[in-house]
């Protein structure tokens, strides 16, 4: 149908919902409006959906999350009666109407005699990939847009290791989604209806307690905690998101006393109303708690977004000021921590592995592979390393020690299968204390870091080009990539070319490996000098991402190599 057909559609049809219908009548005569609010439905990928709040099938509101579960619910129907049963675990952030969005879904569901499993209020990310995995559910429901700005809501499915879907099962999700073709027409049952046939459960405390103690296992070093918890502070913004609901729990269990939170910010706000973006991987998010932490003289600033599955630090220099960390040094602080005190312990594991993306810091797999442990890298997502847990505890190869991306998510304990603010919140908090017992700050461990293994330091270029000329400049940029293999960056020669769409690795003398790795439009070089660039079109956004990854043995020289990618980028891209 064109989008004047869909639209009628939605305008005639009765029993559509009054706040809707209202919206639907300011639209009248807008065609503009209309036509983007209806000319395709709101798409549904590997990780779900996200899109602004609204009517029309290019928003999210109950009929397009009725439409995607209907959809689960057909997939989960023909996987028979014994997967029905085991049912969907639902959790919620604090967005507009993310409550009435999780009821939706268990309604939905409960059209298939299939049971929900809801929470009774807001709850992090990693909780509901953690209830799935306990409920031995065989899927659960996010809503949410993690970082996304107010105006937004999404939905994201995770199977049942409590990872989000890998790319078969997500595949044929996706193909039941797409064939549900009314979204007004999807069937749907009473809350009360649930209850009577036991279909809907209520999760609470509970499940708040068997993640918290699953979460202690994240502290290695207890004493230490114990003689530096008075003597630390720690200022914590939840960012007005879920943060703060187990965030605050999980320090003070993990014996750290000096934790205060940003008042204005622990409010669950759906309009974010004291930060423009409520995305700790973004400077101006820290404003609060920057002004917090010099009146008491913090050690460190950490910020979690809305569904606590990303977390972001601010730290003290050495001249008193606060810097924001990246989301690399962050996860490289970690893990230099957690391998050095663990071989300190005698409890490093002889085959421990570490995972990261494709994309994320070679500083990590420098320190990796200084514990003579091992790192692997996977493709962008969570999901792949999850993917990669399920298979080491599946055939026993290796034991997971730690897994991170770039983009400001760490996991330290597979007791949950996706990024796991909480989790880091008290992992970051010890390794604080660690540097602070030292008379150091983070910031100073960091630079011990860069003195013992070399200057790493990386920048994603995001390039947004809208509409069809958009799309067709993006697609002609990777081509033009791909067919023309630079040999050299800004000077440096390019020692392989990483191709993940046809998974095969070419170096320079023109020898060529196959990429155990499923296919993926990315492509990564990598210089000689140990630096790298990598590019990737993005699969749900009309945007092209460029990781650049600089190294060198000083501060000056690896900006400046920084700086001469950029350019070099800069360059090609205008070409």
């Amino acid at each position: 149908m064109t989008w004047e057909q869909t639209y009628e559609v939605w305008d005639n049809y009765e029993p559509l919902d009054e706040t809707l219908k209202a919206e639907l009548l300011s639209l009248k005569g807008d065609n503009h409006k209309l036509e983007d609010a209806f000319y395709a439905p709101l798409e549904f990928g590997t990780a779900g959906m996200r899109g602004i709040i609204g009517v029309g099938i290019n928003r999210m509101n109950q009929y397009t999350i009725r439409q995607a579960t209907e959809g689960l619910a057909l997939f989960m129907d023909s996987l028979g009666d014994e997967t029905k049963k085991r049912g969907v675990a639902i959790a919620y952030d604090s967005r507009h109407q993310s409550p009435e969005f999780a009821m939706e879904a268990a309604k939905t569901l409960g059209a298939h005699n299939i049971p929900a499993f809801v929470f009774e209020s807001l709850r992090p990310t990693p909780e509901l990939s953690f209830a799935v995995r306990q409920l031995n559910a065989y899927a659960g429901i996010m809503i949410t847009a993690s970082h996304n700005p107010a105006s937004y809501n999404g939905y994201k499915v995770y199977g049942e290791d409590g990872g989000q879907m890998p790319p078969k099962e997500a595949d044929a999700l996706t193909s039941y989604v797409r064939n549900v073709e009314n979204s007004l027409t999807v069937s749907v049952v009473s809350e009360e209806e649930l209850k009577s046939k036991g279909l809907l459960t209520i999760l609470g405390e509970e499940m708040d307690q068997l993640y918290l103690e699953q979460v202690k296992a994240v502290t290695i070093d207890t004493e230490l905690i114990k003689r530096m918890s008075d003597k630390m502070k720690l200022v914590f913004t939840p960012l007005h998101g879920t943060g703060q609901m187990l965030g605050e729990r999980a320090l003070a269990n993990a014996g750290f006393k000096g934790i205060t939170i940003v008042p204005e910010q622990a409010i669950a706000d759906p309009d974010f109303s004291t930060v423009k973006s409520p995305n700790p991987e973004d400077p101006a998010a820290f404003e609060y708690a920057l002004r917090l932490g010099k009146e008491i003289d913090a050690d460190i600033l950490v910020a979690t977004d809305p569904d606590a599955d990303r977390l972001g630090i601010a730290v003290k220099t050495t001249v008193g000021n606060y810097e924001v960390l990246t989301g690399n040094q962050i996860a490289s602080l970690m893990l230099y921590y957690l391998l050095s005190v663990q071989k300190e312990k005698g409890t490093l594991i002889e085959n421990g592995v570490v995972l990261k993306s494709i994309v994320s810091s070679e500083l990590s797999t420098v320190i990796t592979e200084h514990f003579g442990m091992k790192m692997v890298d996977v493709l962008t997502g969570f999901k792949f390393i999850a993917e990669k847990i399920k298979q080491y505890e599946s055939d026993d190869s290796q034991t997971f020690l730690f897994g991170f991306e770039e983009s400001y998510g760490y996991l330290v304990k597979p007791f949950v299968r996706d990024k796991d603010a909480i989790q880091a919140l008290v992992l970051i908090a010890e390794v604080t204390a660690f540097y602070k017992e030292q008379d150091k700050t983070l910031y100073d461990g960091l630079q011990d870091l860069y003195h013992e293994f070399g200057y790493y330091k990386e920048k994603t270029i995001s390039m947004t080009m809208d509409g069809i000329e958009g799309a067709g400049k993006i697609k002609e940029l990777i081509a033009r990539f791909r067919k023309e293999a630079p040999r050299e960056f800004a000077g440096i020669g390019v020692e392989c070319v990483e191709d993940f769409e046809k998974r095969e690795r070419t170096y320079r003398d023109g020898t060529k490996e196959t990429i155990d790795m499923p296919s993926s439009n990315v492509l990564k070089y990598k210089m000689v000098d140990g630096s790298w660039l990598a590019i990737r079109p993005s699969g749900t956004e009309p945007k092209i991402k460029f990781y650049i990854g600089s190294f060198a043995t000083s501060a000056s020289e690896v900006n400046r190599k920084l700086g001469d990618f950029e350019e070099t980028i800069e360059i090609v891209v205008k070409d």
